[in-house]
């Protein structure tokens, strides 16, 4: 079960609350307070789907990315080096995209909560379309650091095929625009972008919240991790995710579920009285086998993720070419050394001119995650 958690005294008391507990929430929800629930996702509710995170120490694709001969590692989703060389993207894109994941229970409960009229609106910083596979319909969800829906061309922005899109995923080959034959890129936003319009346009939604629920993000990006300051001081947070993160927890009518997304979920779905419902509700969409694989332990997962994200920088590495095979050492090409010579950008840099994208997909364990290219 996920531990409830406070940094608030005791001795100060919720106004909206009973007290600061997974029950009290329910309650609230089940008077019929709550009909404005803003919710705001990160990569840590897409972890036990298999979907590698960013950020998180170990198993995050950062930092496995560092050890090849790169600026910085968030340089495979950066647009001046997708524009000089794609083939790094494409190559985790294979492995990433939409179609090979299937929904977790967590993204099942946020459809379940617009089923019954209360999900007001869906920030995610996740890329991998799961909210909209677990049925969460599209007009409710904002996807800050865009995602896989759809693409374009990065020079006319013409739109391409999705399934000319997919099959060149598939085979890791870069695509290119049939107008101008420019660089195709799926609509996630890379370092240097701005962010979608759409963000902008329904940030002042949580503002209007009377619930905000948070899974699964280290709120390290912004805009997307101010949005939790923006409902008003009274308005009770719940966070669940594996360690505490932003501003939540210092407020009265704040609670925190430590530990993964998914237990803290079903933690709240069984004081709703919604557990069998949603758990009847995921099985039918992902079907036994995915379901049971899902509820293996954390630590089975963890090597599965470590597995595949080694092999996935094992591929960028070939097609970077950054070894010199006959010493066994890292060796950087020329066209490496020259960008290392000329490029000035720094992590810091690279947020300061453009939001990071794809990340939330993770930020820092199944519970902890931000864009997640399959996300935040």
């Amino acid at each position: 079960m996920g531990q409830e958690f406070s940094a608030v005294p005791e001795t100060t008391k919720p106004e909206n609350l009973s007290e600061r507990s997974v029950s009290a929430v329910a309650d609230y929800i089940k008077s019929g307070k709550a009909r404005k629930v803003v919710v705001l996702t990160g990569a840590g509710i897409s972890t036990a789907a298999g979907i590698p995170d960013f950020r998180s120490p170990e198993t995050g694709l950062y930092a496995n990315l560092a050890a090849l001969d790169l600026e910085e590692p968030e340089d495979v989703f950066s647009l001046p080096f997708f524009k000089e060389n794609p083939k790094p993207f494409y190559v985790l894109a294979k492995d990433l995209y939409p179609g090979k994941f299937h929904p977790t229970i967590s993204h099942v409960f946020i459809s379940l909560l617009a089923t019954k009229g209360l999900l007001y609106q869906l920030f995610t910083q996740n890329i991998d379309c799961l909210e909209r596979a677990a049925g969460v319909p599209p007009s409710l969800i904002v996807e800050a650091h865009g995602s896989f829906a759809s693409q374009r061309c990065i020079d006319c922005k013409t739109t391409y095929p999705d399934d000319k899109m997919r099959e060149h995923v598939s085979r890791a080959e870069v695509p290119h625009c049939e107008k101008c034959n420019g660089l195709v890129k799926p609509d996630i936003v890379f370092f240097h972008e701005n962010l979608p319009s759409l963000f902008f346009d329904r940030r002042h939604m949580a503002e209007e919240a009377d619930l905000v629920l948070v899974l699964g993000t280290s709120l390290t990006v912004h805009p997307f991790a101010g949005l939790p300051d923006l409902a008003p001081v009274e308005v009770p947070r719940v966070l669940f995710n594996m360690e505490r993160v932003g501003s939540l927890g210092s407020q009265a009518d704040d609670v925190l579920v430590l530990g993964d997304c998914d237990t803290g979920v079903r933690q709240l779905a069984d004081a709703l009285g919604w557990r069998e419902e949603l758990e009847a509700e995921w099985r039918k969409l992902v079907g036994d086998e995915e379901a049971d694989r899902q509820l293996k332990g954390s630590s089975k997962r963890q090597v599965e993720l470590q597995d595949e994200v080694s092999q996935l920088v094992h591929d960028v590495d070939k097609v970077l070419h950054v070894h010199d095979t006959s010493s066994g050492s890292p060796s950087p090409s020329p066209e490496a050394q020259a960008k290392k010579e000329t490029a000035p950008a720094t992590q810091q840099e690279l947020q300061q001119s453009g939001p990071a994208s794809v990340e939330e997909s993770v930020e820092t364990t199944a519970g902890t995650e931000e864009v997640k290219l399959p996300g935040a």
